[in-house]
């Protein structure tokens, strides 16, 4: 069965394995303390998370029982290392070729993305020629047999693609997000606006220090 109700830090776990067992295939299966600092990683992560580990040997047992993670015990060690099963394996329905693994991996680790950034932040994934190969491994998500993995977004205003968002999570309510999408633009603007005062005003003061220069010989 293809989950499509994984809460969010079901999601950060998921989505961490997936990106470990190629970026730092040496270091996978995880162990729980490699786990927590992958979910809670600063860098390449939208939104941002301070799981605790409780919270995320919670998770791990949870994705257990619905038989999307595979728990590998040392005995002697008393050291537990977690390998998922979403995909890519003998127990999974879904049989990813390396871009859709990519596309789906950074969905769930970074939220919405347009075409153009899911190419940009793959390179450790996988290397797209260039965008439209990004949209036709997005197009086959969405047409997976069965249900579809990755939905298209209204396109926010401001901005010249549309996003794509994974459907592991449940259901999309599209006139919700676009509410929200236009709601942030003034924001957005403001801040574009600020920014183009302060950058203003730098030039206005690197002109005077060049005038004050010259009149002082």
């Amino acid at each position: 069965m293809i989950p499509q109700s994984l809460s969010a830090n079901e999601c950060r776990v998921i989505g961490c394995l997936m990106e470990k067992s190629v970026t730092t295939p040496e270091q996978y299966p995880l162990t729980l303390n490699a786990l927590v600092n992958a979910c809670n990683q600063k860098s390449a992560r939208t939104p941002v998370m301070a799981i605790s580990q409780g919270t995320v040997q919670q998770t791990v047992r949870t994705l257990e029982q619905q038989h999307l993670l595979r728990i590998e015990e040392n005995f002697k060690r008393g050291v537990e290392k977690y390998t998922q099963r979403l995909c890519n394996s003998s127990y999974s329905e879904l049989q990813f070729d390396s871009a859709q693994f990519a596309i789906i991996c950074l969905l769930l680790l970074r939220g919405p993305q347009t075409p153009g950034e899911l190419r940009a932040r793959s390179g450790r994934l996988h290397e797209f020629a260039d965008n439209n190969e990004v949209v036709t491994a997005l197009d086959s998500l969405i047409e997976n047999p069965g249900d579809a993995l990755v939905i298209q977004l209204p396109r926010s205003p401001g901005r010249k693609d549309s996003e794509y968002m994974h459907l592991l999570g449940g259901d999309v309510d599209l006139e919700a997000h676009a509410r929200q999408a236009a709601a942030a633009q003034p924001e957005k603007e403001s801040a574009r606006s600020g920014l183009a005062q302060l950058e203003q005003r730098l030039s206005e003061l690197e002109a005077e220090v060049a005038e004050l220069k010259e009149r002082l010989g």
